[in-house]
């Protein structure tokens, strides 16, 4: 959801947002594709991705939801914890909760990055 929203209102060429994990599922969950539809972006060709020292080395910042203990690879001087449940068997209300958390933040990312 991060990347989508990030990706749907960054405007500039010099910044992409790429999420990432340490245990990626194997296909994006059909509740994440479904809320984001309702804002307008579409997940379906969408795949988890494995982070990778390349993905670490090359961020300007990176951003986790919870994930900084047990993430070796996270440079602590790069990472701010947004401290985000996992929406994974969550209501559909908590999963739109979560959501809307995660596109508040990244607009306010977005503002500073300009």
């Amino acid at each position: 959801m991060a990347e989508g929203f990030f990706n749907f209102y960054n405007k500039n060429p010099g910044y992409v947002g790429i999420s990432a994990g340490t245990q990626p599922a194997t296909s994006i969950k059909p509740y994440a594709i479904e809320v984001m539809k309702e804002k307008g972006i579409d997940l379906a060709k969408q795949k988890p991705k494995m982070i990778t020292w390349s993905m670490v080395q090359k961020a300007h910042r990176i951003y986790t939801m919870g994930c900084t203990q047990g993430c070796p690879i996270i440079p602590p001087e790069k990472t701010e914890d947004w401290n985000l449940e996992d929406p994974g068997e969550k209501s559909i209300e908590k999963i739109i909760e979560i959501r809307d958390a995660i596109e508040e933040r990244i607009k306010r990312l977005i503002l500073d990055l300009h």
